[in-house]
């Protein structure tokens, strides 16, 4: 009997590299990396998977140079991008991460597309923006802290709804692209048994052939939940 697959989580990593690379400017680097989240999207459409989480932007990496950069492009090329997914592919959006220091012009397109894809369901698109697990934490203990909030600790359900995103199921498998091994701060409660997948590839060489070998490796593997 072969895995169930319900949940990909997918770290975007490689773009400025890959500019470097070809010669491009971080502006191409960046636009290309934003198309293939489309490409990915479509192809996980196709084999039927339901959740789809992706780390965006690190919450390290906000106070960059390169943010005004992806600034850009998300008021230029966001809503055409996802508008697509949303309107002709039924894909539901949800962006999670700090929203206190983002223009109010990116918020409200997050809003604007989070509105208008609520009630789709053929794929839940979780978007990790100037995310961070260990500043989730925080935010979350905070919480509890200033609410004198009781919840049972036996009960996984009221434990995961203090979390972004809740009680979908924890991802299956987890890719990288761009060749580091590490999870840099990404959903660390969601992966505790997540089989985890390594390439060199950068984000946006990654095809959907590469994906869909990937995902046959994984149909293949004997899962383990313990040691």
């Amino acid at each position: 009997m072969s895995n169930k697959l319900n949940h990909i989580a997918l770290i975007l990593d490689g773009n400025k590299r890959w500019a470097k690379f070809n010669g491009y400017s971080k502006t191409t680097g960046y636009s290309k990396g934003f198309e293939n989240i489309k490409n990915i999207v479509k192809h996980s459409l196709n084999n039927n998977i339901k959740n789809l989480t992706i780390f965006a932007l690190s919450s390290e990496n906000y106070n960059r140079s390169n943010i005004n950069i992806i600034y850009e492009i998300i008021y230029e090329n966001f809503s055409k991008i996802f508008d697509e997914l949303v309107q002709d592919n039924g894909v539901r959006i949800k962006i999670f991460g700090s929203r206190n220091n983002l223009p109010t012009k990116v918020t409200d397109i997050f809003e604007n597309i989070e509105n208008i894809s609520s009630q789709n369901n053929t794929l839940n698109l979780n978007i990790a923006f100037n995310y961070g697990f260990k500043e989730e934490i925080k935010n979350i203990l905070q919480k509890v802290k200033e609410n004198n909030t009781e919840f049972n600790l036996d009960n996984k359900k009221e434990i995961d709804k203090l979390f972004h995103i809740g009680f979908l199921p924890d991802p299956d498998l987890l890719i990288r692209t761009g060749g580091y091994q590490r999870l840099s701060n990404f959903i660390m409660y969601k992966l505790t048994y997540t089989e985890l997948f390594f390439t060199e590839t950068l984000w946006p060489d990654f095809s959907t052939n590469e994906y869909q070998s990937i995902i046959d490796k994984y149909y293949k593997i004997k899962r383990k939940y313990g040691l």
